[in-house]
């Protein structure tokens, strides 16, 4: 029966607690992942000022360790993950004609999980001291005899309960691409978006578990004194950096594949021409995804492994760099005769594209062991890193940002205020990471917190400081953009740029609240454009219109992940003497962690055992805007 549950519904901050809307998990997922972004790029902005000249005192060798170990950490798994998932929920779903994703409470429970574990992580600014072990977190330096204070107690289990977040939301978009598309949406039919959310989704499924054993296995070393790293109880600390690199290399390419994707439908909307070599752009990021897993020790050259791992490791590192050529050829080949129109979306993608090269090519340097011997432990590495992770990702995201934004919100970006986004970013961008491989070449090391004046470091170290700043400007006049934005009429065209190909931009804008009143019809690649080039104005449908069911809101994801919070603080603080005896007792006697764990087990039993049905959108209660309430 439609009418079998009457509907939950909730207002203002309860609405965002409690929904399991993938567009609005979307929303949730990018302020989240700005906030953290923030705080990374203060953290760079410190880095950048205490290196701004010879043995400055800014701030003390302690806190740069901090600072390096938490801009590292926060970018990587807090700032630009939940960014990357933000556009990956608001697009995905409506790119393959469904409604939702495959699992709508499982995909609320990712984004909260997430959230707890990175104010977890962060939490240990204020409680005793950040992690100062670098972001790789290599250990003997993060053991306990070495880092004293629970600084990385907060990142073991403050990744862990993130990673569990990042690992449900894949799991949740495989299952969502292979059982939800469209009639006629074949799988070399979809957009080359969901393509790499799909083998992105797969990296994620085989290399979050590697990290999430080492990090399991180092809180047992810290917590209750096992010896996996310590070589004194027969433990082994190299085995800490396999561990970390069999999950950390594709970790890489779990980063830059959306930003692939991202450009992949920029590039062509703006040319006016459909993507050039679309079968072979399919396969080449299969083929990243297959050789990502083949490449790890090759961050660890130096570590002694011997000679026949070293150029096996090289051999695979080089060839990755085959199937990323095809796709740059394939961008230059769609950009070629085509009629391109440089919007702020645009600029990014195409800037893109030489900055991501420039990463690839000394990456390919980096992959030459006896090349990496010297180059190790240098700032040529550093800027190796920013110009793939930064000059590619960051500017894929922009750009996707840009492109997406009206779809997203019914409100179009200023173009004026996106192209000086653009030029502040991209010349703020080249001026601190360019000059760094001079200054790596020229020998200064990574991680170290001063140096001393006449060896040739302090212009090229005032520059890269000075372009740090301008990358700022460039973010917050994209946060100025959002603002002024925002205060607009929500009246973005279903396709605000006039050549949309794909069915993200048959729909309105904003989307309604059930995204497709009826299924549509997949005819082709780039659906909605060959309906356009059929002379239509809409998709065919596939189905008659009719009742719409909808997924209950809930405070049950919410709820597990505030239990996980609780017990694992618990479990950090589990051998702490607090000087009061109620303290100690809650804590030393795991009665907190057990807290912790009965909210999170509770919450599961009540989804186990009361059964929600959801609720039913009428027809008559369906508009072209959303639902009549």
């Amino acid at each position: 029966m439609a009418h079998a549950h009457s509907v939950k519904r909730y207002r203002g901050l309860m609405d965002w607690i409690t929904t399991v809307d993938h567009k609005k998990i979307a929303v949730l997922y990018l302020i989240a992942g700005g906030f953290f972004f923030g705080i990374g790029g203060i953290e760079a902005i410190l880095i950048r000022i205490q290196l701004m000249k010879p043995m400055n005192d800014f701030v003390s060798a302690q806190v740069f360790n901090e600072l390096i170990t938490m801009h590292g950490t926060t970018m990587i798994f807090l700032g630009v993950m939940p960014i990357i998932f933000a556009v990956m929920n608001a697009v995905v779903p409506l790119q393959i004609g469904a409604r939702d994703v495959a699992f709508p409470f499982v995909n609320a429970l990712g984004f909260w999980t997430f959230l707890f574990g990175g104010l977890l992580l962060n939490l240990s600014w204020l409680m005793g001291g950040a992690p100062d072990a670098g972001w790789t977190s290599y250990t003997p330096l993060s053991g306990s005899e070495y880092s004293g204070t629970h600084g990385v107690d907060f990142y073991t289990i403050g990744l862990q309960i993130a990673g569990l977040g990042t690992l449900i939301g894949g799991i949740n978009f495989l299952a969502t691409i292979i059982t939800m598309r469209a009639p006629g949406m074949s799988y070399m039919r979809m957009p080359m978006f969901t393509w790499t959310t799909f083998i992105t989704s797969a990296i994620i499924l085989f290399a979050f578990p590697a990290i999430t054993v080492g990090l399991v296995l180092l809180t047992f070393d810290r917590i209750l004194g096992a010896n996996f790293f310590d070589v004194a109880g027969g433990g082994n600390p190299v085995l800490w950096q396999h561990i970390f690199w069999i999950f950390g290399h594709p970790e890489v390419y779990i980063l830059i594949l959306p930003a692939f994707g991202i450009i992949s439908e920029v590039i062509p909307t703006f040319a006016r021409k459909r993507l050039f070599g679309y079968s072979s752009m399919v396969f080449a990021t299969i083929l990243i995804a297959f050789l990502g897993f083949m490449v790890w020790a090759h961050h660890m050259f130096t570590t002694g492994l011997g000679t026949v791992a070293n150029a096996l490791f090289s051999i695979s590192t080089m060839l990755i760099a085959v199937p990323t050529g095809i796709k740059i050829f394939n961008w230059l080949f769609t950009m070629w005769g085509g009629q391109i129109r440089f919007t702020a979306a645009n600029l990014f993608a195409v800037g893109f594209v030489p900055t991501f090269v420039m990463g690839g090519v000394t990456g390919v340097m980096l992959a030459s062991a006896p090349a990496d011997f010297q180059f190790h432990d240098t700032y040529f590495v550093v800027a190796h890193f920013h110009y793939v992770i930064v000059g590619g990702l960051v500017l894929g995201l922009f750009s996707g940002l840009h492109y997406w934004w009206p779809k997203m919100f019914g409100r179009m970006l200023s173009e004026t205020l996106g192209k000086w986004t653009f030029w502040t970013f991209m010349i703020g961008f080249q001026l601190t990471f360019f000059v760094q491989h001079f200054l790596g070449l020229m020998g200064m090391q990574r991680r170290i917190v001063t140096y001393l004046p006449n060896q040739d470091f302090d212009l090229l170290n005032l520059v890269s400081s000075i372009g740090a700043f301008l990358m700022g400007v460039g973010v917050i006049m994209f946060l100025v953009n959002i603002v002024i934005t925002t205060r607009k009429p929500a009246d973005a065209p279903n396709d605000p740029w006039e050549d949309g190909r794909t069915l993200e931009w048959s729909i309105p804008s904003p989307p309604p609240e059930y995204n497709f009143k009826q299924t549509p019809l997949v005819r082709g690649i780039d659906a909605y454009w060959k309906e356009k080039m059929a002379g239509h104005t809409e998709m065919t449908p596939a189905e008659p219109v009719g009742s719409i069911h909808m997924p209950s809101a809930t405070p049950l994801p919410f709820v597990m992940s505030v239990g996980i919070f609780i017990a694992g603080l618990g479990l950090m603080f589990s051998k702490d003497d607090f000087g009061n005896a109620f303290m100690n007792g809650l804590f030393n006697n795991y009665i907190v962690v057990i807290i912790g764990l009965l909210i999170t087990f509770g919450a599961m039993a009540l989804r186990s055992l009361y059964d929600d049905h959801g609720w039913h959108i009428e027809p008559e209660d369906q508009d072209e805007k959303g639902v009549r309430t």
